[in-house]
């Protein structure tokens, strides 16, 4: 079943963020966008290199009034022990710059389609929610590949520039400053013809 175009499960969730552990509620952070980044496990391969690569980018999201969560089964703990433990020792170095949530019950990867019932965790998936807390975007991939933390941001930056631009749509490979098109057979002419 496909969540795009639909409400966003809620939830509320334990998570670890600055030193401290606190409850994290999705529909408390209506009015602005939010990246669910769903992962495995801690402590394992692909998973801390898109941690801390969508960490390293929190502030550009953070500036575009979007709010990023990483979410997997693993306990508060855990993502603690994670958060501290030294990038050589393949932890993420003592800080991240968004909340590591616990789905420890494994019920919002389910609500969301991507829990790995005979694996016990979540595949790899980013689910963009707009701030009316509808889903707008989601990639799925298995577990050997990562995500890239650059088209989480263009399809962000595509999704408002059509929420503030009315009858305008993104073409392929639309990035910032680039051409949209109008929403009609004249605009897909009009733009098709210059491109």
């Amino acid at each position: 079943m496909s969540f795009v175009g639909r409400p966003a499960p809620d939830f509320e969730l334990e998570g670890y963020f600055n030193g401290q552990f606190s409850k994290y509620k999705l529909s408390d952070y209506r009015k602005r966008w939010a990246i669910l980044l769903f992962y495995p496990l801690d402590f394992t391969f692909v998973c801390p290199t898109e941690v801390l690569n969508f960490s390293a980018a929190a502030e550009q999201f953070s500036k575009l009034n979007c709010q990023i969560f990483g979410i997997s089964v693993d306990s508060i703990y855990v993502h603690k022990a994670w958060v501290d433990t030294k990038r050589e020792d393949g932890g993420l170095g003592g800080s991240l710059n968004y909340p590591l949530l616990s789905d420890l019950n494994k019920v919002t990867a389910r609500d969301y389609g991507i829990l790995m019932e005979e694996k016990g965790v979540a595949l790899r998936g980013l689910f963009l929610i707009s701030p009316e807390g509808v889903v707008m975007h989601a990639t799925i991939n298995s577990l050997s590949v990562g995500r890239s933390v650059t088209e989480a941001m263009r399809v962000l930056k595509a999704f408002q520039f059509v929420s503030s631009h009315e009858g305008q749509v993104c073409p392929a490979d639309w990035e910032e400053g680039k051409d949209a098109m109008t929403a009609n057979s004249d605009g897909m002419k009009k733009y098709l013809a210059s491109h």
